[in-house]
């Protein structure tokens, strides 16, 4: 629901309110015309109180519902209404303003609240034709019954035209506001992620060192015979070795920007292998349980290097939060391939489930949150989507919809 803001509003009823008592003491101290000025007064100074009473709400919280906003200018049309049956009805010059409230819901409310407020504004016309109290201008100032008539039709179709127009030129507005926002909200990311990358590859180059010297230390132990003589140790040291070779590997990757890895296009393979392999890449002693439908009709894929990176970097993010179960879910619908990634650990917080996929918002505080921004980022990249949600069971899930045309299948 798209919110108003208060102080607006209510700055544009003070410049009302002070018109409106301008109005009625020039008329009722500077001119021969009479009004029942007390009455006038009254209605004008209980819009003061009702507008008092938004100043301190909007102390508390600066936007209103299209609910509120509406409420808002129906008391307002209503107050006019009052103020131009005491001041001559239709035939007031004032009653042109009577448009302002409408304009304002046309410009920001939804059509129907605007349909609503501007047939009010419409009733209220025709009643004032009928039904006001006359001022006492002289015999000179005495209107035709077929101009009073001209003026309340012009009135009615003024109303409606200006609704129209106004609604058309704010949803116009809105359109290309959402547009714009979309777009450079697109073009922070792409600039993100290259200093991602611009950081990977700096921590890269710094680490390269150290690992290099382990690399180094390690192979010389692997070649002292005392050593070799004790089976233990050589398995730790060969352990050492596959982990620093690891540590490098990952740097590699990291180093190069995720939108301009090199394509290694793999044989065509299922993606439920792929879903397996990298299960098993990333898993020390979790549980896999897996499902499909359609497995004897499954098709054939070929994957680059993103989908490598996108797919085992959330696989390994739901083993990281799992307790024991990592969930997986393959399905094909409609031309579309369905993953749902879930697992038994504590869900998503409820601070952060809209915030997941922003670079630096993690699942938990001590994470940085740019392997999963990463890997949205390169799904959306080829047409995918990804959503972040808590099951029933207020269990992690991760839903990604990729259309499979994508994958030359």
């Amino acid at each position: 629901m798209n919110t108003i803001l208060l102080g607006n509003l209510i700055k544009i009823r003070w410049i009302a309110i002070i018109g409106q008592f301008v109005a009625i003491f020039f008329v009722s101290f500077l001119t021969d015309i009479e009004i029942p000025f007390i009455e006038a007064f009254f209605v004008i100074l209980f819009s003061v109180v009702i507008n008092f009473y938004s100043y301190i709400e909007e102390r508390k919280n600066k936007s209103i519902s299209n609910t509120k906003a509406f409420s808002f200018l129906l008391f307002d049309t209503l107050q006019l209404g009052i103020l131009l049956f005491l001041t001559g009805g239709i035939i007031n010059p004032f009653s042109i303003l009577i448009l302002a409230p409408v304009i304002t819901s046309a410009s920001y409310l939804p059509a129907l609240l605007t349909v609503i407020l501007s047939s009010i504004s419409i009733c209220i016309i025709i009643i004032l034709n009928f039904n006001f109290i006359p001022l006492d201008l002289g015999s000179v100032f005495i209107f035709p019954e077929i101009y009073k008539f001209g003026l309340v039709v012009s009135l009615i179709i003024t109303v409606i035209f200006i609704a129209i127009y106004a609604y058309l030129f704010a949803s116009s507005s809105r359109k290309i506001s959402n547009a714009l926002s979309a777009s450079k909200l697109q073009i922070l990311n792409q600039k993100k992620i290259t200093e991602v990358g611009s950081l990977s590859a700096a921590a890269a180059h710094e680490l390269g060192t150290p690992l290099n010297t382990i690399f180094l230390i390690v192979n010389d132990l692997l070649k002292d015979k005392k050593l070799n003589e004790d089976k233990n140790i050589v398995k730790d040291v060969q352990l050492l070795k596959s982990q620093a070779e690891r540590c490098k590997e990952i740097l590699q990757k990291l180093s190069q920007n995720p939108l301009k890895l090199k394509d290694k296009f793999l044989e065509k393979v299922k993606i439920s292998d792929l879903i397996k392999i990298n299960f098993d890449k990333f898993n020390k002693n979790k549980k896999l349980k897996f499902f499909q439908n359609n497995q004897n009709t499954e098709p054939k894929i070929t994957f680059t290097d993103e989908i490598m990176y996108a797919l085992g970097n959330i696989i390994q993010n739901a083993i990281l939060y799992s307790v024991e179960i990592v969930t997986i879910d393959l399905q094909y619908l409609n031309n579309n391939i369905l993953i749902n990634i879930s697992d038994d650990g504590p869900g998503y917080p409820k601070d952060i489930i809209d915030k997941l996929g922003e670079p630096y918002i993690s699942k938990n505080n001590n994470g940085m949150g740019l392997g999963i921004f990463i890997s949205k980022n390169l799904i959306e990249n080829m047409g995918g989507k990804v959503q972040f949600y808590n099951s029933k069971e207020n269990n992690a899930v991760i839903e990604i919809k990729i259309d499979n045309s994508i994958f030359n299948i």
